[in-house]
């Protein structure tokens, strides 16, 4: 075979880049050019850049999680492949956070678009198809899904990851790392990156530049001993929740960059019991009750990440997040088992 194009998703060919608009550049290793996916948005690749290409080939790292990217680009890549009637082949990898566990909420249906973006309409990468925040599927088995349920007419071929079974974590199959996203340093961060995403779309920091995003939240308003408090009576299991000072460097979201600023630490103690929708259904519960005229919200967007409108209403005011997450439970179970069908793994 003879690589003749590379395609870049939201954080580019190696997973370093952290910004929109993100540029086309020269692979060292190869020579190539690498055709960015992502502008300010995720896009499909052109149909003149798919010209003298015979097949495309997909390997992404997915994150377990509804709101990720690179299934966007995946997708859009084979609607586009269809169109031009090139097989679609995909390298797949492990769900890092386990294939066997799986939380809602699940994304409302009038917030899902699978459209691919167009000139006056956005794609909705982060926002696809009515499935739960923690899906428990593999990019393969979600290509399989899409294929299907979309119609796409794919010409699909997944190749499994050899030797991955669904309970296994990342770390079990002895693999390294490889951040997909600077802001995905650590499976721990990978683990509570469920739970805390929805907060992109409010005026809290997820502790972007710092070392540790996406295990943590502050903002200069929060009264972070108060949250924590709150948090501790509700005696959430395989996690417990510290108050601390942090200071964003150069941070993407542009949320208090150079500012100290007060936050509370998600510490996972059992991964096995830790459950980041209900963390972060917990946190927004406890941060709307002691800084509700303080907290502020981007929507739709934060209703895209979160997947639902009633549920974050019901939260905000005041409603038990537990209650709220139990309510999508038959919703999160029927759709487990519509899509048994596109698995590839036990």
């Amino acid at each position: 075979m003879q690589l003749v194009a590379l395609f870049a998703p939201e954080h580019g060919v190696r997973g370093t880049e952290n910004h929109p608009f993100v540029q086309g550049e020269v692979d060292a290793r190869s020579g190539l050019i690498v055709h960015s996916l992502y502008q300010n948005g995720t896009v499909p690749p052109a149909d003149s850049l798919l010209a003298g290409v015979d097949a495309l080939v997909v390997d992404l790292q997915d994150s377990g999680t509804r709101t990720w990217t690179y299934v966007g680009a995946m997708l859009y890549s084979m609607r586009a492949a269809a169109r031009l009637h090139l097989p679609v082949l995909v390298l797949d990898r492990p769900d890092p956070i386990t294939g066997s566990r799986i939380e809602g909420p699940m994304l409302d249906r009038a917030l899902a678009d699978a459209n691919d973006p167009a000139p006056g309409h956005r794609g909705k990468a982060h926002a696809l198809y009515a499935v739960p925040l923690r899906h428990g599927m593999t990019m393969g088995e979600m290509a399989l899904m899409f294929n299907d349920r979309l119609a796409l007419g794919a010409d699909l071929t997944v190749v499994p990851a050899k030797g991955w079974r669904r309970a296994m974590w990342f770390d079990e199959t002895r693999l390294k790392w490889v951040r997909p996203s600077p802001s995905l340093p650590s499976l721990t961060s990978v683990l509570v990156y469920p739970g805390l995403v929805m907060f992109e779309a409010t005026n809290v920091s997820v502790g972007r530049g710092t070392e540790e995003p996406f295990q943590r939240v502050g903002a200069p308003w929060l009264r972070s001993r108060a949250v924590v408090d709150l948090l501790a009576d509700r005696l959430i299991p395989g996690v417990r929740f510290e108050t601390e000072r942090f200071t964003p460097q150069s941070p993407a979201d542009d949320k208090y960059g150079g500012v100290s600023i007060p936050g509370v630490r998600v510490v996972v103690t059992d991964r096995d019991q830790f459950s980041p929708s209900r963390v972060g259904a917990a946190l927004l519960w406890a941060i709307a009750r002691t800084s509700r005229d303080s907290l502020t919200f981007r929507l739709p967007r934060f209703d895209e990440l979160f997947g639902s409108a009633r549920a974050r209403e019901a939260i905000v005011r005041g409603d038990d997040p537990d209650s709220v997450l139990d309510r999508e439970l038959p919703a999160v179970t029927a759709w487990r088992e519509s899509v048994r069908r596109y698995f590839l793994y036990r």
